[in-house]
């Protein structure tokens, strides 16, 4: 039986994934995992009851994945379960900021009085008019699940599109159109493109990657679109540019005092991922993989630990154990296993970064004294007995 907790409100539809070995609990404490959206997790709140938590959606900067990885919770997230919510509004956000549709919309709602406001509306529709984006070209940074979605959309509605991405997956390459140019350095970039939208993960790296240098060499009267985090563009320095006139336009999904209500922008309240079926998608992937690890041991789509998997549990007993990249650590469990006499049947261990796991498949049950010697090892954050 396992317990798990929402800490923010997650859909039905995900959560009717669970059967009737899970039982949702109120509280933190008593729980094995943990479901999360936007809600802040201090290192605090975890005790150590808690094996995983799985924040339905791409970021986890509300989750302390550095200090999980050390008590060895696995924090997983669902890259891609909202990426098409993301991608239709940033198509909307190219043809709002590229036709002047909400100024028309605004001046006719201030006429609706008006019996002559048809008439009217002839004579003032110049001051909305705006530009076509078929044959413009786009420019995107980073082509993961959402900036390869984009790109493709782009494609099609004829738009000469040119993306930069150095660490794009293999599967992001696959799927990506053959007609979206590959861009190596992303200075070409800012220089050649008349949209530039922006989707790459909040890193050390990344924060601010759109600087004052990146602005000063983009093409006059250039249009940036932001549905990523705000924070990946110096916005004083995007500011100042707005004001210049150099930045046509702004369109971000994070609301913030520097640019809500700034002249030359569109400033949503981070309604990318706000669709139904986009919280339904994030709700089922989190569920699917917080189920797999704690049934099975299997780890997808972590942010802190490897992906490791050996399908479904079918032998006598399954081990799990969360530790330090050290070496060594292979020869130190099978020694404690073989020195127990239980044979293994079969095992893996992936790494990543500072942290590795290792999962172990036994001919025989485990047991906690088992566990506790495995344990003991100062490299080992968490020993498990999946079965």
């Amino acid at each position: 039986m396992f317990y798990y907790n929402c800490l923010n409100p997650i859909s039905r539809v995900g959560l009717e994934h669970f059967d009737g070995n899970y039982i949702m609990t109120d509280s933190m404490k008593g729980a094995d995992a943990l479901l999360v959206r936007s809600a802040k997790i201090q290192p605090e709140d975890i005790n150590d009851r808690v094996l995983a938590i799985a924040r339905a959606g791409a970021g986890v900067n509300n989750i302390p994945v550095e200090d999980c990885a050390k008590r060895g919770v696995v924090v997983f997230n669902t890259p891609g379960a909202n990426a098409n919510g993301v991608k239709e509004l940033v198509i909307a956000g190219l043809f709002l900021a590229s036709r002047d549709i909400l100024g028309g919309a605004e001046w006719v709602r201030a006429h609706r009085g008006d019996e002559d406001v048809a008439k009217q509306a002839e004579k003032q529709k110049k001051q909305f008019a705006g530009h076509e984006i078929s044959g413009k070209k786009l420019g995107i940074i980073g082509l993961g699940a959402i900036g390869q979605m984009v790109a493709n959309a782009a494609v099609h509605l004829g738009m000469d599109v040119y993306g930069y991405d150095p660490y794009i997956s293999v599967d992001a390459a696959w799927n990506l159109s053959a007609s979206v140019h590959h861009v190596k350095e992303v200075d070409n970039l800012y220089r050649d493109c008349d949209y530039i939208t922006i989707h790459v993960p909040l890193l050390d790296s990344t924060r601010g990657m759109i600087d004052r240098h990146a602005i000063s060499i983009m093409k006059d009267g250039v249009i940036v679109l932001n549905f990523a985090r705000d924070v990946l563009i110096d916005e004083d320095a995007l500011v100042e540019a707005l004001r210049a006139g150099k930045v046509a336009r702004y369109v971000s999904d994070f609301a913030n005092p520097t640019v809500a209500g700034l002249p030359h922008t569109l400033v949503l309240p981070h309604l990318g991922a706000s669709t139904q079926e986009s919280e339904d998608n994030c709700a089922v992937a989190a569920v699917k993989e917080l189920r797999d690890f704690l049934e099975n041991g299997n780890i997808r789509n972590s942010v802190n630990y490897p992906n490791c998997d050996m399908g479904q549990c079918n032998a006598v007993s399954r081990v799990t154990v969360c530790h330090l990249n050290s070496p060594g650590m292979i020869t130190q469990f099978t020694k404690i296993i073989s020195d127990a006499g239980i044979n293994i049947s079969d095992m893996t261990n992936k790494s990543k970064g500072e942290y590795a796991y290792t999962m172990l498949d036994l001919g025989t049950p485990a047991t906690e004294e088992l566990l506790q010697t495995l344990s003991e090892s100062p490299a080992v954050l968490r020993a498990r007995i999946v079965k």
